[in-house]
């Protein structure tokens, strides 16, 4: 059986694109940007903040999976220029580096 929050995730899923620093410099200066950390499912942390499942967030926000992206992070990212896997769950821009495996 689908479940609202199946059909949600799904979408969700659908929204997640690759960018550039470049791309998200606008969001940062406007305080929109969530940074999530590696290791950490994207997808599932959009979904806990769509459904306001404050409880987990605020758990993730605690224990540093999820927290705001702040003026070193953002230093940081425009030295390096790495490239993130980002979804919008307005009002917020969700990202997370894309890591490069040693393998490939």
């Amino acid at each position: 059986m689908t479940t609202p929050s199946d059909i949600l995730r799904a979408k969700l899923n659908l929204e997640t694109a690759q960018l550039q620093w470049s791309e998200l410099e606008r969001h940062f200066a406007r305080g929109d940007v969530i940074k999530v950390a590696i290791g950490t499912d994207l997808i599932d942390a959009a979904l806990h903040i769509a459904e306001n499942n404050a409880a987990t967030v605020q758990e993730w926000l605690a224990d540093g999976r999820i927290a705001r992206a702040e003026m070193t992070d953002a230093e940081d990212w425009h030295a390096r220029q790495p490239m993130f896997w980002a979804l919008v769950v307005a009002p917020w821009v969700l990202v997370q580096e894309v890591v490069k495996r040693l393998d490939s």
